[in-house]
């Protein structure tokens, strides 16, 4: 297969394209602006709608009209942008629709910075908005991965009627690398399969679908999230990917995301060279998370401690730390404000732990 050299931003969006992906809502923010620049290009080339949005409110709202006629669509934005969705996220959770959403991470708090950060690990993953609710996390390390995930992304969505969201830190959409490109999918709307989308009823659909958040009854609220409980343990059980990394003789295993991940590799790989043997669990599901891979790998024998690498304050390094339940020392090492750790940086943590081990 044929490989093309493209930024990563384009690249997501193509890859949205073909995995049947019609639809596009956002508006522009640093660094996920060429995702809908490149959008309004393509999409009427193939007979998709994208629309720039008066806000990143209005455009999460149209992803939920889409969403439940059960179109593919997609959303994109970074990190601010992503705390103004929220709101309709919760809505298109509870209303049990499929939708993508891209969040392009950028350091902050607050306006922050317009480069990569990792700081919306805690937002994407807990539940940025209100209420009993979950979302499918991806979180690529390549622009390669990025596209793959693309096409995994909207199938999961349509198999559990769940919003997805796949983080990638503000390097991967603004890097180019060589990439291969999946086929185009001839992708429609199985309205025999999507029988709860709103399509219009008469005589082969005598019954007017409603898509609904709202639920005065407070049993039939109960039901509701009865049921959205269930898919989220039936994902949480079907659904978790993960890379490991070199384990084999570990003294230390490392965890981290994104590019940090490719980052601690390569001090992984020159610690190696050295005669010190560190591995890696890094989560490709910030949520459904990893707890028992990471355990199993981190109580393995011989090993004897784990190291997070994040470029934020230690938000996964929470969930690191619940997976070990106390079995095994945690370490941290991290930056914030797009500060990226280097390779050198990870490398004197790792040989300072193994002093005191």
């Amino acid at each position: 297969m044929a490989l093309t050299l493209m930024k990563g931003s384009e690249a997501i969006a193509e890859a949205a394209i073909r995995a049947g992906c019609r639809y596009f809502f956002g508006y522009p923010i640093t660094p996920q602006t060429e995702i809908p620049e490149y959008m309004s290009a393509r999409m009427p080339e193939i007979g998709g709608c994208f629309l720039q949005a008066e806000s990143e409110i209005g455009a999460i709202n149209m992803v939920y009209g889409a969403a439940g006629t059960g179109a593919r669509v997609l959303t994109s934005s970074s990190s601010p942008g992503v705390s103004l969705k929220q709101e309709g996220i919760s809505y298109i959770a509870a209303s049990e629709l499929p939708c993508v959403i891209m969040n392009v991470m950028r350091g902050g708090p607050g306006l922050g910075s317009i480069q990569a950060g990792q700081g919306d690990y805690f937002q994407a993953t807990k539940g940025g908005g209100h209420g009993d609710y979950r979302l499918v996390v991806f979180a690529p390390a390549s622009v390669q991965e990025a596209i793959d995930l693309m096409a995994v992304a909207f199938d999961t969505a349509d198999k559990y009627r769940n919003p997805v969201m796949v983080v990638a830190d503000g390097m991967i959409c603004q890097m180019m690398e060589p990439v291969v490109l999946p086929e185009m999918q001839d992708y429609k709307v199985d309205y025999s399969v999507k029988t709860w989308a709103a399509n219009g009823h008469g005589m082969s659909k005598p019954h007017r679908a409603i898509i609904n958040s709202l639920y005065i009854n407070t049993d039939e609220l109960d039901v509701l999230n009865e049921r959205l409980q269930a898919t989220y343990r039936e994902i949480e059980a079907n659904e978790v990917r993960y890379e490991a990394y070199n384990l084999e003789g570990a003294e230390i295993v490392c965890t981290a995301f994104g590019t940090v991940a490719r980052i601690t590799k390569s001090a992984i790989d020159d610690l190696k060279e050295e005669g010190f043997n560190v591995g890696l669990i890094r989560p490709i599901t910030l949520w459904p998370f990893p707890y028992k891979e990471l355990h199993d790998a981190a109580t393995a024998p011989g090993v004897k401690a784990v190291l997070d690498v994040e470029l934020n304050a230690g938000q996964m390094l929470e969930d690191v730390k619940l997976a070990m339940n106390g079995d095994q020392k945690v370490d941290f090492f991290g930056h914030y404000g797009s500060h990226m750790p280097t390779p050198e940086e990870i490398k004197e943590k790792l040989l300072s732990m193994r002093e005191v081990l």
